[in-house]
């Protein structure tokens, strides 16, 4: 279990303390939904989470199978939807630097694909993931 704590400053702002790290995130409400779109919006963090999970997936099988993925990226968009006012959609594309055979690229898209915040989004999120292999 992790603890985290999270406290509105005001101002469609808030201020989350990540407590085994200390680190700190700000987020802010979003421009088109009254914010001042200063940071991350909540639902920016979702999209973030999602990329970042997927990133750090790979990493761990990669390390377990010795396959070398470090400066991969995830290039993210979030969609909204309304009523009621979701994350839609999440389009990623993932760049990968190196280019690996074709089992050790498999495992790896099926890793990313399976990552928890994937698996925690579900089918209410539509999820469309691209890789990209030696950019």
């Amino acid at each position: 279990m992790v603890h985290i704590d999270a406290t509105y400053q005001g101002s469609l702002r808030c201020e989350a303390v990540h407590a085994p790290s200390g680190t700190t995130i700000v987020t802010d409400a979003p421009v088109d939904h009254c914010g001042k779109g200063e940071s991350f919006s909540p639902t920016d963090m979702l999209a973030t989470a999602l990329g970042t999970c997927m990133l750090t997936v790979m990493g761990i099988v990669a390390e377990r199978n010795g396959w070398e993925v470090e400066g991969a990226t995830a290039s993210l968009d979030k969609k909204m939807v309304a009523d009621p006012r979701r994350v839609g959609e999440v389009e990623v594309v993932i760049a990968v630097p190196r280019e690996l055979d074709a089992q050790a690229r498999e495992t790896l898209e099926r890793a990313a694909l399976g990552c928890p915040v994937a698996e925690s989004l579900g089918d209410r999120v539509s999820q469309s993931v691209r890789f990209v292999w030696g950019a």
